[in-house]
């Protein structure tokens, strides 16, 4: 008898620690996702990132980042308010995801309606690839912006930055020459893309515009 409750109460114990385990675990996943777009968030970024850079560093392979930012959204949420502008996030969100290939590309929302995407092992004429795919998938949606000044439709512009990591550097090196690649493009025109890649071998483009 007293063999069967110590049974049973090592089964009840086991029992609750693989629930705990398993709660801690969701409750994990879910810190790690942007509540409103459903994507990863700046934490499983900033993360992912860290990681990439020391696994790109270790085999010297070639690792790229996205910006992408939609084009004049303040102006946006003032004419359509902010739960359509909430719905256009969410959208576009949903255009950058479906336009990635590979389980090892992150899509991720950086903050506001600024969005990143992690590229491990992927040179720029990859990255620019996937930068032309989120362009048209964006396209696609038509969703209407008639306070636009580029288009009746919702745009985004978007800095890609291409290299090979290195111990000398840190990730912050790639996330400025993609934020340099971003800016350039909004003062370029918007509703655009420019690639700045380190190792012109790679590529014939630096800071170059590409519509």
């Amino acid at each position: 008898m007293v063999e069967l409750e110590l049974q049973k109460e090592i089964s009840d114990r086991l029992l609750a620690e693989a629930n705990l385990q398993k709660a801690n675990q969701e409750l994990e996943s879910l810190s790690c996702i942007d509540s409103l777009t459903g994507i990863a968030n700046r934490r499983r970024f900033d993360r992912s990132l860290e990681q990439e850079w020391q696994r790109m560093t270790r085999e010297q392979k070639p690792l790229s980042l996205i910006f992408c930012d939609v084009d004049r959204f303040k102006k946006y949420n003032d004419r359509y308010g902010h739960q359509a502008g909430d719905r256009c996030l969410q959208q576009v969100a949903k255009a950058i995801h479906s336009s990635l290939l590979r389980s090892g590309d992150l899509a991720a929302r950086y903050g506001g309606e600024e969005f990143a995407i992690i590229l491990p092992n992927t040179d720029a004429v990859g990255a620019i690839a996937v930068a032309k795919r989120i362009k048209s998938q964006l396209a696609n949606l038509q969703i209407a912006h008639d306070d636009s000044s580029i288009g009746k439709y919702v745009t985004a512009s978007l800095g890609v930055a291409s290299l090979i990591p290195n111990a000398q550097n840190e990730p912050d090196f790639l996330i400025a020459q993609a934020d340099k690649a971003l800016y350039q493009a909004k003062e370029q025109g918007r509703d655009r893309f420019v690639v700045f890649c380190e190792n012109l071998d790679c590529c014939d483009l630096t800071l170059t515009q590409l519509l």
